[in-house]
């Protein structure tokens, strides 16, 4: 009778512990869509800031017209991944497309910039410095919402592959969540250094 009483002890005790791991799990998958979350609300305010900074050089780069349609196109496309990545953060093939596409858009952004610098008029003009300002600062929120969801998906990864936790992630389908990294071609480039005078 002690002897099954031992057995039904032991067995009672894998059970919740089994069932702390998969409590720790959910709630780590929900941190990651949460974090998610906060990326979404970002993304989405510098998608929206777009369509009027465009307005507002419009007037101003009349022949820059290729440059312009460039950034339409590549927030579009942001626009459009983002929308597909909201539906499973942990998509790791919708995640690399968002971090290719706000890549994309990033850089179509810095050249809009770089050509408003021929345009003295349209530098001084006040609403294309208030864009810029807004869109600076959502490009700092965009960051730290990244990092916090990068942070997220690491502790959701490293819960669900440790042992014996990989176990029960295996048994009821917990998959990897993926990082979000958004290239910015200017850091990936090889700075030009001459030592000559």
């Amino acid at each position: 009778m002690t002897s099954f009483l031992i057995f039904l002890g032991i067995i009672a005790a894998i059970i919740f512990y089994a069932i702390g791991i998969y409590n720790s799990l959910i709630n780590l998958r929900n941190r990651v869509k949460n974090a998610f979350a906060q990326i979404d609300v970002q993304l989405t305010r510098r998608h929206d800031l777009i369509p009027n900074l465009i307005e507002a050089v419009k007037g101003y780069m009349k022949h820059e017209r290729e440059t312009l349609e460039g950034v339409i196109a590549a927030r579009n496309s942001a626009v459009s991944s983002l929308d597909a990545a909201k539906v499973d953060p942990s998509n790791a093939a919708a995640m690399q497309q968002l971090g290719k596409s706000e890549g994309a858009l990033g850089a179509a952004l810095g050249r809009l910039f770089a050509l408003s610098e021929a345009y003295p008029d349209l530098k001084a003009n006040e609403n294309m410095i208030q864009f810029q300002e807004e869109l600076t600062t959502t490009e700092n929120k965009v960051a730290f919402s990244r990092q916090a969801f990068n942070d997220s998906v690491l502790s959701y990864n490293n819960q669900a592959e440790n042992f014996p936790n990989n176990i029960i992630a295996g048994m009821f389908n917990f998959e990897l969540a993926s990082f979000l990294e958004i290239e910015a071609p200017e850091k990936r480039e090889v700075p030009d250094v001459n030592f000559t005078s």
